[in-house]
Order: structure tokens, then sequence, then C-alpha cells
């Protein structure tokens, strides 16, 4: 083999490590198998309405878990599998915490590659949360009041819905272990099913598009995460702080703090004031102010001249996978700044 096909495989795998966030999760098949029983507990335990259309393709549905009381606020929950696997079949398993918090509850279906592009996925994401908003009071909830959460791919299907100059007005967004830039997926194992070419990567990179209008948005991330996505959470909270503080846009903006990059641990050079210090999934102590006070909010909070806030968080204790089940979760770190920015914190 050549030195330069060698290099060439090389950097292929090494990429392809680094989108494999199941090399650093402590149990990957067993958290994605509790993903369908915890779902399908919720789906028994709770009153929904299944398979909901929101669009005309077959897999523009949705499902509906309606808060006990109206005007709630309501969390639409857009699952992750690299645009390739995963549904929302098993994306309920965090209504029975927000429901029981007071919030309303949708898990969103869109389809996967190959069989549709990613530009579909994307634009089918979008109209599933204007519809949901459009339907808000419907499904028991307020236009002003709909937020959007994601995972992995979902995280980076809700950013893209938000962004850019006609990105839809949401209260808030929970962006959880995220891409934003997807020049990376060009040279890895994932672009087999997406196909994507360099520049229609760039063009379905939240990175390179403006900020999400409106409301507040919320990163986080695991403690057991790979360098790139560690990398990817701290250029994207970089360029929405830039983007928003006035210092300007694009994956080198700052306008709170500048990334400081991923160190070998993943950990991207720092670790939120919002981690406890032993942080056993999540639930080690309360979240601090660099004074010391407890739960008075991330350090890493910035506001926007326009409203908007970026926090930033890194969980001890938790991973790509099983983060998303502190989700509505008051007695972890992340469940009590969702319920925070929800209006349901006690």
């Amino acid at each position: 083999m050549s030195d330069a096909r060698q290099a060439v495989g090389t950097a292929r795998s090494r990429i392809d490590r680094e989108l494999s966030p199941s090399t650093r999760a402590r149990d990957a098949p067993g958290t994605l198998a509790a993903y369908r029983t915890r779902s399908a507990a919720a789906r028994e335990s709770l009153a929904y309405r299944a398979d909901i259309a929101y669009g005309p393709h077959p897999a523009e549905r949705l499902h509906h878990f309606p808060p006990r009381r109206a005007g709630a606020p309501l969390v639409v929950f857009v699952h992750g599998g690299h645009w390739q696997e995963s549904s929302k079949e098993d994306a309920c398993f965090a209504a029975p915490a927000l429901v029981g918090a007071g919030a309303g509850y949708v898990a969103l279906g869109y389809g996967f590659a190959p069989e549709r592009p990613l530009t579909e996925l994307s634009a089918s994401v979008e109209l599933g949360l204007a519809w949901v908003r459009e339907h808000a009071v419907e499904l028991g909830g307020r236009p002003d009041a709909v937020f959007a959460a994601g995972s992995s791919a979902g995280a980076h299907l809700v950013a893209m819905a938000a962004g850019g100059p006609d990105g839809l007005p949401l209260a808030g967004l929970f962006l959880l272990s995220g891409l934003y830039d997807l020049e990376p997926v060009v040279g890895s194992y994932v672009n087999d099913a997406l196909g994507l070419t360099a520049g229609q990567a760039r063009e379905q990179s939240p990175l390179f598009r403006a900020p999400p209008r409106g409301g507040r948005v919320l990163l986080a991330r695991g403690e057991h995460e790979t360098d790139e996505y560690a990398r990817q959470q701290d250029a994207f909270a970089a360029m929405l702080r830039g983007a928003v503080g006035g210092a300007g846009g694009g994956a080198g903006g700052h306008g709170g703090r500048e990334s400081s990059g991923v160190g070998p641990g993943g950990a991207g050079g720092r670790e939120s004031s919002m981690t406890g210090p032993g942080g056993a999934g999540g639930r080690e102590g309360q979240g601090s102010a660099p004074d010391g006070s407890p739960n008075a909010g991330p350090a890493t909070d910035g506001r926007a001249m326009g409203g908007l806030a970026v926090d930033d968080l890194v969980v001890r204790g938790r991973d790509h996978f099983d983060l998303p089940f502190d989700l509505g979760d008051p007695t972890t770190v992340l469940g009590r700044a969702v319920l925070d920015r929800l209006g349901l914190a006690h």
C-alpha cells in the first residue's frame, strides 16, 4: 500500500472512530434497549395519541402525550441515530417525567437515509415543529411555549429547523450531543447512507447558518463523549455567542468564552459549573455559580442583545446515549436545567 493510501485509510479510521460515540459509552446496546422498554412503558402508562400526521409523507408522524392542564409548555423530541436508525417509537421515554412535571410531550418521526436525503429529513423536522406550533392550543399548549429537544442527529435537525434567516421562532432548544458541522461526516462511514458532497455538508451544517431565532439554547453532552462531539459542541456554543453578542458569526466567533479545544479525554478542555462534584449519572450535587451559590445557573450563560441566551453543559457520569434519560428528571443536572427553562422547576 502506498504512503498516500495508507494516510487516507488512517484518516478514515480516525474520523470513523470519532463519529462512533459507542467507543466512549459504557453500555450503548443496553441503553438503546432501555430506550425501547422505557418508551413502551410510557405508552402503556400514559394517555397519548399515536401516529398523528403532520405532513403528507408516511414518515411524517408523531406521538402526542398531552399535558395535564391546558396552556402548558410543549416539548418536541427529535431522536438521533445518525439519520438512519431509531424512531419515534424509541423516543417516548422522557414523556413520564415531563408530563409529570406539567409539560406536554411529542415524539417526532421523520424517516431515514438513504431512503430520504438529508434535505428531506431536515424539511420534515421543520414541518413537524411548525405543525406543533400551529396546533399548540389543541395539543394542550401555547404557540409561544413550544420547545424543541434533540439528541445526536436529532440535535442537528432541530438546530437546522430553528436556524437560518427563516428559522422557526421556538421558545427554546435543548440540544444534546449534537453534530453541527457535517464536513467531517463526508469522509466517514456515516456518509455511506447520507451521500453528502462537501458542499451539501456545509449547507446542512448549523455551524455555518444564522443562529436560532427567539428563545434560549441549552447545549449539553455527557462526560464520556468522543473528542469530535466535544469539539462540535464547543464550536457551536462559541459561534452562537459570537453571533448573538455582536462579535460576528462563524466557527471562530465568541461572545462568551472562547473554545479551549478538546483534551485527550474528550472533555472539551473545561467542565461546566452545572456538573456536580461526584456526578454519578448526573445526579450528584446542585448546579452552582462561580461564587458557589447553589442553583444559580451555569457560569457559561451568555445573553444576547436580542434575548437569546446560550448555556453549555458537560454532565459528569453521562455519555452520548444515556444523557437523554435526564430530560425532565429533577434529580439530575440536565433535568433541573430543562425544567427551569420550561418554567416548571419547583
